[in-house]
């Protein structure tokens, strides 16, 4: 099991980042990679989940221990595949998850893209022991291993084609974490609002999150 990797960011995508140690470059699928934009071209470390099938190898990243954890809790539930738990990690805090789960909040667990009632009750059965250790254990919430600030900046008119490339990766980001075209849409003019005050496409999307969580 690789625990992190630690070594230089040489690449952002939309569904992964790149890292760089011992002339290898890794590929890592984080849940927002645009939160380590600002790192590109200097050393990261990043928690990693080896994920393994008959057909598949990948590495998945986490900015915390707390989040590669209760990503590895969500994966051991029917019907909850990489992709809906990566996405429920980056959508809300361990801390909010594991409060919905205490909680039997099928409200807010089913706005997660992929989950669906039966689902959400089967998270609530399978993991409401478990996260309780969890939380008691204080395993959650704890580590960061880099800071993610949300940066806005002022700007004029001649930038519009940025804000559009802003708006295009963001929208193509909610997009690889699950949610569909009309959910989407819904936020839209909430996102373009943001982007016109300057905000960066790592804080659009951490917006769009919390907006398709209500």
């Amino acid at each position: 099991m690789i625990d992190y990797i630690k070594g230089k960011l040489t690449h952002v995508d939309l569904r992964y980042v790149v890292v760089e140690t011992g002339g290898i470059g890794y590929q890592v699928i984080t849940g927002n990679p645009f939160q380590f934009r600002r790192q590109e071209g200097e050393e990261v470390l990043i928690y990693t989940y080896q994920y393994v099938r008959e057909d598949v190898l990948a590495l998945y990243g986490f900015g915390t221990r707390g989040e590669r954890t209760l990503f590895a809790k969500l994966l051991g539930v029917s019907g909850v595949g990489p992709k809906a738990a990566l996405a429920i990690v980056a959508a809300a805090s361990p801390a909010q998850i594991i409060l919905a789960i205490q909680n039997e909040d099928l409200s807010f667990l089913t706005k997660f893209p992929g989950i669906g009632k039966k689902t959400a009750q089967r998270m609530i059965v399978d993991l409401k022991d478990k996260v309780n250790e969890l939380a008691e254990g204080g395993n959650i919430g704890g580590d960061a291993l880099h800071n993610a600030h949300q940066v806005t900046a002022g700007h004029g008119p001649g930038e519009e084609a940025g804000e559009n490339m802003v708006l295009q990766e963001a929208l193509a980001a909610l997009e690889a974490l699950g949610y569909g075209e009309k959910e989407v849409k819904r936020i839209l003019p909430e996102l373009k609002q943001h982007i016109q005050s300057g905000a960066t496409t790592e804080a659009v999307i951490k917006l769009g999150l919390k907006l398709l969580m209500r």
